[in-house]
């Protein structure tokens, strides 16, 4: 059995799906416009260059979520599915999952996204294990509480995260005769570090640099 990882923004998706939300709701007008677009942009350079603070972009993120109650949201994301996600799914990107899935290999998207937004597009994919950052909810009603729950999905977290998942199953790094990840980030060298098969997604200048260093495959989903 091999064990297959994907990152999702900029990588199986042409797109940050982050960001994607963010526009839907300014479309929405639930979030200001002007604020939003600045503060995605100061974070998307930290992004870039690896200094980001992911718990201050969490919260930054995660607060519109707990305005509105979880029936809602849960509508404006069919609508966001249809309008913003699908159209940036690459054939190429379902059938490298489609060829992992056929292949009766242990599949699972690991993102620093929260799993409100990307739980849908797992299942959009097939995907049938999700390891996004888990913003904190009131299982009672479903709302949100603004903050994050465990550790978030990102960076060494993902090892973290990945590990865990994997001690639930009963597996380790060692139970697989491959395991892959494919990401197209820099910060996601921890990660690409673990596998016994790293793959560069259109990567980054940093991670193409990185790839290249270490004889790492390089490939385009776009």
């Amino acid at each position: 059995m091999n064990l297959a990882l994907f990152d999702l923004d900029n990588t199986l998706l042409i797109g940050d799906s982050d960001f994607e939300w963010a526009q839907f709701l300014i479309s929405k007008g639930v979030v200001d416009r002007e604020l939003q677009e600045a503060k995605n942009i100061e974070f998307y350079e930290q992004y870039k260059a690896g200094t980001l603070d992911i718990y201050e972009f969490l919260i930054f993120q995660l607060a519109p979520l707990t305005r509105h109650p979880r029936a809602e949201l849960d509508a404006w994301h069919t609508e966001f599915m249809a309008r913003h996600i699908r159209p940036i799914i690459g054939e190429q990107a379902r059938a490298l999952v489609n060829q992992h899935l056929a292949s009766h290999d242990l599949c699972a998207i690991v993102t620093a996204t929260n799993c409100f937004v990307t739980g849908p597009i797992a299942r959009e994919f097939g995907i049938p294990h999700l390891i996004g950052t888990t913003a904190a909810v009131d299982m009672q009603n479903g709302a949100f509480s603004g903050g994050p729950r465990g550790t978030p999905s990102f960076r060494e977290g993902k090892i973290e995260r990945v590990e865990s998942w994997l001690e639930s199953l009963g597996l380790w790094w060692g139970s697989f005769e491959d395991s892959f990840f494919y990401s197209d980030s820099h910060n996601d060298l921890p990660l690409m570090g673990k596998v016994k098969t790293p793959i560069a997604v259109d990567p980054d200048d940093k991670l193409r640099q990185h790839s290249a260093e270490m004889g790492w495959k390089i490939i385009t989903l776009r």
